[in-house]
């Protein structure tokens, strides 16, 4: 099979295109003729050799934990009626034209959503929907995103918004904020604005707050002074600077390190405000809940409630090209690679 390897700890020049054996499905596997492998950031981060305390990973390896395509071998035990069918699902070692995935861990692609957009869910499309179950979002909250602009980021936006939340997106450049704007954001801050916090805090003011909300929900609006729901998909000192902007008694998720690490939350002056802080391991989902959350953004994706956003599709072989892109951070949306 043709695959992508990260032969060394490195730039992007490490990740090679390489030809290794094909894999053979075991007992309670399928194998997966893979259509298009989803992207994330951290698998860029771990290729320079960050976050081995989080991902022990060693060189040579192939990366990557998403794919969408159409299963074409099953293992022993597992049923033929898995045969042909259209899935979306983690595996080990994505950026390859072939993969393994146990059966548990296939959610089949609903009629009418095409794999590319199934592939680019894969991942975020299952944190983005679990974030918004674990901060509990409602229409009644006040909800900033960082990062905005990204492969979940965007559809951050859109879940928040779905669920009559008031949406401030944080994003870099005026593309990225012309799209969160469309994508149903009630107001957009560039991040690199010297007082982007001052901008902020303006955007979430009272008068802002008219622009969505009416009667007693202005009145409550004003009571607040912060985002009820911070979520964190930048980290680094900017992630940590927004804890500033939550109010008294709101939800705080640091899930995001594309900054070159997670936000470092002052836990003392979180618990002193009532703030309930959320990190990456409240995001690691069991497999029967990757699947449920899986499902819902697939469906939510195929009756056209939900749109993913798509900055860029590389070949397997130049996954190199495609981290060099997301590195960059000029892409909006998500970079998928195409087997």
């Amino acid at each position: 099979m043709r695959a992508a390897q990260v032969q060394g700890f490195g730039g992007p020049e490490m990740l090679v295109p390489v030809d290794l054996p094909d894999p053979v499905p075991g007992p309670g596997e399928v194998l997966i003729e893979v259509a298009y492998a989803d992207t994330i950031f951290v698998e860029a981060q771990l290729r320079t050799g960050w976050g081995r305390e989080y991902f022990p990973t060693t060189p040579p390896y192939v990366p990557g934990g998403g794919v969408s395509g159409v299963v074409a071998a099953v293992g022993p035990d597992v049923d033929d009626a898995w045969l042909g069918r259209r899935v979306a699902s983690h595996v080990t070692g994505s950026y390859a034209s072939k993969a393994t995935a146990a059966v548990t861990s296939l959610t089949p692609v609903p009629a009418g959503l095409d794999l590319l957009t199934a592939a680019a869910l894969v991942h975020d499309g299952v944190t983005a929907t679990g974030l918004l179950d674990l901060t509990a979002v409602t229409a009644d909250d006040q909800v900033l995103v960082l990062g905005a602009s990204g492969g979940m980021g965007t559809l951050l936006v859109q879940l928040a918004r779905s669920r009559g939340a008031r949406v401030t997106a944080l994003a870099r450049g005026a593309e990225k904020l012309a799209l969160v704007r469309e994508l149903g954001a009630t107001a957009a801050v560039d991040i690199t604005d010297d007082d982007w916090l001052g901008r902020v805090r303006e955007a979430m003011g009272a008068d802002g707050a008219r622009e969505a909300m009416g009667g007693e929900r202005v009145r409550e609006a004003m009571r607040r002074d912060g985002a009820d729901v911070v979520l964190d998909g930048v980290g680094g000192q900017l992630g940590a600077a927004a804890l500033a902007l939550t109010a008294d008694g709101g939800r705080f998720s640091a899930h995001g390190a594309p900054t070159g690490g997670f936000a470092t939350v002052d836990t003392a002056e979180a618990e002193r405000r009532g703030i309930k802080v959320f990190g990456i391991g409240d995001v690691q989902f069991g497999p029967a809940e990757v699947r449920r959350l899986m499902a819902r953004a697939l469906e939510e994706a195929a009756a056209g409630r939900l749109r993913v956003v798509i900055g860029a599709v590389f070949p397997v072989e130049r996954a190199g090209e495609a981290h060099a892109r997301i590195e960059g951070r000029g892409v909006v949306g998500k970079v998928l690679l195409e087997a």
